[in-house]
């Protein structure tokens, strides 16, 4: 079992700058790739932003490229999430996610341990 419990949502205005953390606890963290999502008020669930295992590979969502940074510390078993250039439309409650395997995916129906999410709320 892991626990992970996320920190660092607000409320900001269009154009600032946010950092989410993910706090994970239980078994190794740094067996799981991990994850950040979001849902958008009436919206589905969608992929945000992805690491692996040891950190060197990322993958982001065509919507948050080269505005946000996915980043991890398997010494301190935290995940964070670096939200530059807000936007309104980034507006939402933020997931931080853990899966065992070997590649980062988007699909979040292989993710096995889930976070409550913080919210995000970006006002224009």
């Amino acid at each position: 079992q892991v626990q992970l419990v996320e920190s660092g949502g607000g409320l900001v205005q269009a154009g600032a700058s946010l950092r989410l953390a993910c706090a994970a606890s239980g078994r190794t963290f740094s067996n799981y790739i991990m994850g950040w999502f979001r849902q958008a008020p009436g919206k589905e669930r969608t992929f945000v932003a992805g690491i692996s295992q040891s950190g060197r590979s990322t993958v982001y969502a065509d919507s948050v490229k080269g505005r946000f940074t996915i980043s991890r510390d398997n010494a301190k078993s935290t995940l964070g999430l670096q939200m530059d250039s807000l936007k309104p439309e980034d507006t939402a409650v933020y997931y931080c996610a853990a899966t065992r395997g070997l590649v980062i995916s988007r699909a979040q129906e292989g993710v096995n341990y889930w976070g409550q999410g913080t919210q995000v709320t970006v006002s224009s």
